[in-house]
Formats: C-alpha cells, sequence, structure tokens
C-alpha cells in the first residue's frame, strides 16, 4: 500500500524536526515501512495496517504540535507507543490550564475570577472583564481565543484597542499609520507570542486568521466565527464601543477588557466602558466580570501600589465631597439668614 500524508504547513518544521531528525527517528521505529518527506508530504509504503497505523501517529503528532508547540523524542517514543489518545489523556490533568504555549508553556488560570472568566466564556458569548492592571483581563481573554482557534471552533481571532492617547501625542510618532499605531497593539502581540511560534503566528496573521486593529477599523464590518477581544475599553466612547458591540455575527464571542481606573479621554468624554455596565448588566448572554487586587499576578509590588492610588483617590473623593457638603451648608444657611 502507498499513501501520500498531507503534513499541516504550521507544523511541518516541529514535525520532522532538524535536518528530518524526526522522520529518521520514526523511520526506526516502523522498520518495516518506506518514508519519503517530498515538502510537506510524506510518502509512506509498506503494509496496510502498518501504513494506517503510521499515519495515525502522524496525526497524534500534529495534534500534539498544535497543543503544546513543540514536539521531542520523549513524545515521539511516548505518542507511537501509547494507545490512541491515552498520552493525552494523561498530559489533560489540570482543568484549569486554558492552552499551551511556545516551548509547552502552561497557560492557565490562577486566580478565582480568572476562573469564573474561563467558566462565564463558556457559557456566554459576550463577556466583560473590568479590573485593575496586571489582572490578567487580556491575557487570560486572547488565551481563551487561541484555545477556540485550535480546537477550530472558530476561524479567526480579531485583537482591536482604541487608539487614545496616553499623555503622548500620536501624531508625533515616526513613521506611516501602522508605525504609529502599533505601539498601542504591541500588548496583543506580546500576548500571541507567548502562545503560539513566531513562524506560525506570522502565518496566522500573514493569512488574516489573526487580525490586530485599532477599534476605529472594526466600523462596518460584521465578525462571524470569531473570537473578537476589545482591549483597554475605558477608552472607547459610549459611541465606538456600541459600534463595537454592534458587530457581532454569527458564531461570535465578544470580549471587553478594561480598567476604569486608567481612563485617558478628554474630560468632557465619558467613558463607554462605564455606561456599558449600567445598560447592559443583567442581559442574558451577557456577564461582567470585576477583578480586584487579589487577581494581580505582576510583580509583588504592582499590588501594592494600586493598593496605594487606590487609597489616595479615596482620600481625595472624601475630601472633595466634604468640601462640596460645607459649601451647600453655608448656602443654607445664608438663605436662613436672608429669610429671618
Amino acid at each position: 500500500m502507498d499513501k501520500i500524508i498531507d503534513i499541516n504547513p504550521e507544523s511541518a518544521v516541529e514535525l520532522l524536526g532538524f535536518q528530518n531528525n524526526n522522520i529518521n527517528m520514526l523511520t526506526h521505529i516502523f522498520p518495516k515501512l518506506k518514508i519519503v518527506v517530498r515538502g510537506n508530504e510524506i510518502k509512506v509504503s509498506g503494509a496496510d495496517e502498518e501504513v494506517e497505523e503510521f499515519e495515525k501517529r502522524i496525526l497524534l503528532l500534529e495534534r500534539h504540535i498544535d497543543e503544546f508547540g513543540k514536539l521531542t523524542e520523549t513524545d515521539i517514543i511516548n505518542i507511537t507507543a501509547m494507545e490512541d489518545d491515552s498520552f493525552y489523556a494523561l498530559n489533560s490533568v489540570d482543568a484549569n490550564v486554558i492552552v499551551h504555549g511556545r516551548e509547552g508553556k502552561i497557560i492557565k488560570a490562577i486566580t478565582p475570577n480568572q476562573k469564573r472568566l474561563v467558566e462565564s466564556a463558556e457559557n456566554n458569548d459576550m463577556v466583560f472583564v473590568v479590573g485593575p492592571a496586571g489582572t490578567g483581563k487580556t491575557y487570560t481573554a486572547v488565551a481563551l481565543a487561541v484555545k477556540a482557534l485550535k480546537n477550530k471552533q472558530i476561524r479567526r481571532i480579531i485583537l482591536t484597542r482604541p487608539a487614545v492617547e496616553a499623555g503622548e501625542n500620536l501624531g508625533f510618532l515616526p513613521g506611516d499609520l501602522r508605525d504609529k499605531l502599533d505601539p498601542y497593539l504591541q500588548p496583543l502581540y506580546d500576548a500571541l507570542w507567548d502562545m503560539m511560534p513566531m513562524q506560525k503566528l506570522m502565518t496566522l496573521m500573514e493569512d488574516k486568521v489573526i487580525e490586530i486593529a485599532p477599534l476605529a477599523f472594526m466600523r462596518g464590518r460584521t465578525l462571524d466565527n470569531a473570537y473578537v477581544i476589545l482591549d483597554e475599553a475605558q477608552n472607547a466612547t459610549s459611541a465606538q464601543l456600541k459600534m463595537f458591540l454592534t458587530r457581532m455575527g454569527k458564531n461570535a464571542k465578544f470580549f471587553i477588557t478594561g480598567d476604569i481606573t486608567q481612563i485617558d479621554l478628554p474630560k468632557n468624554q465619558q467613558s463607554g466602558l462605564i455606561l456599558a455596565d449600567r445598560i447592559l448588566s443583567g442581559v442574558k448572554g451577557i456577564d461582567f466580570i470585576y477583578m480586584d487586587n487579589k487577581d494581580v499576578v505582576r510583580h509583588h509590588l504592582v499590588t501594592k501600589i494600586i493598593t496605594r492610588y487606590e487609597a489616595y483617590e479615596n482620600e481625595v473623593e472624601e475630601a472633595i465631597r466634604k468640601r462640596r457638603e460645607a459649601r451647600e451648608a453655608a448656602k443654607q444657611s445664608e438663605t436662613s439668614e436672608n429669610a429671618i
């Protein structure tokens, strides 16, 4: 029996190995087969049962690469020796694991609210995630999107942010429009680079399977069969957020993440994220996850910084409240004296 097995181009380099070392290893494991590699094809010849078994193992090896991002000699031995999917059963014990990133990095929900976000994504098509910096809002959402893409539940991932200046002037940045906008989108690139090999990521971006674009570029589109993440949503106006939310198409999941303590909009514009909380809370299919200092997964100083800033802001608000009450009391006293 002769058979040609097509290799997924995205996993070909890892599957074949450096100088075809992995294929040479498979040749020793299946000594009765003649195995020849031509580009992204493997031609295999031999007895029917042997060929079918070899094809099954190749599919399992590709599945392993897709899930873990790498393939070692130990992986090849385990996958070719074990029956069917038992290897994956052994490696899927931790229910909190969302996806395996580059070089097998385990990406999972760590804090209670991150776990709640994962559960909410299973039961709701639109999830708002509000919380301070470093709580894993965007990172967890991106991990869920990558998992859905790997499992072929969706066809594409769309990541977007409002290009709002945080003290800097966008117009004075060097380069063309893409050069000016890329710094605003860099955190989204960083998250993706953690979760898949660079070559695969670049291929997916070139094919528009993964798209990263400013919020303004979403206007007029219908987003079907996609995981769509709006990051830094506190910097979207109410009109912008409404525009974004109404892009939702069939078989789509929307994640809206933001930190309402870091709004960079002009003082005369209200954050659409704050207004959405008031308008959409309680709508079936839409959930709101609120993260706090306990969910911070960055350096331990980040939690202390957030706590101190919150305390300072509370003191300022309290001082403003007392001054307002004092002014109102003075006005009432003046009114009473004039009446007398």
